[in-house]
């Protein structure tokens, strides 16, 4: 019953978004309401994309990030931010707070070493996990990503956890400009 809650209430915020912003493309709605990979989504739009990775750190969990990922504050986590991009055309920037007790030695070190999607790296493991999409918006660019993107456009975003064995194994947060995808 919570999953079919949850997907009513994610229609109902983009639909929220449609009423005060104008209608969002097919591909857009997807991209932030799917509880599957989006690192798929793109590969099937785009051919194969990959990544880059911006900032890769260790962190002892604050007050909100303990909350986001329902861990002790000053736990240890992996922050990085990526770029998802086919060739030179970043496509969607996304922020990931990982608890280290909840991951093994072979994912801990794909996920430190290699420029690869969290969906990827999944799959490779066959870790049987769920995504929970928490929130969809339209936030304010900022100038690191009007720069990254080469766009000015406010940005659709989402944030939604990967629960596995009922605990969050990770928490993402996902933007890219509102005149992205938009054709599609």
């Amino acid at each position: 019953m919570n999953g079919k809650k949850n997907d009513t209430n994610i229609l109902n915020e983009i639909a929220k978004l449609e009423k005060n912003h104008g209608n969002l493309s097919n591909t857009q709605k997807i991209l932030l309401a799917t509880d599957g990979s989006v690192t798929t989504i793109l590969d099937v739009l785009n051919g194969k994309i990959s990544i880059k990775t911006l900032t890769q750190q260790f962190e002892k969990a604050d007050e909100k990030i303990a909350k986001l990922l329902n861990i002790k504050v000053n736990d240890d986590v992996n922050y990085r931010v990526v770029l998802m991009h086919k060739d030179d055309k970043p496509l969607i920037h996304a922020i990931s707070y990982i608890p280290l007790e909840r991951l093994g030695d072979d994912f801990k070190k794909d996920l430190i070493m290699a420029d690869m999607p969290i969906g990827r790296i999944l799959r490779k493991y066959n870790i049987e996990s769920r995504r929970e999409v928490k929130n969809v918006a339209i936030e304010k660019t900022n100038n690191d990503l009007k720069k990254l993107f080469n766009s000015d456009a406010d940005l659709l975003t989402r944030d939604y956890n990967i629960i596995r064995n009922g605990k969050v194994l990770i928490w993402i947060k996902e933007s890219f400009p509102l005149d992205y995808f938009s054709k599609q």
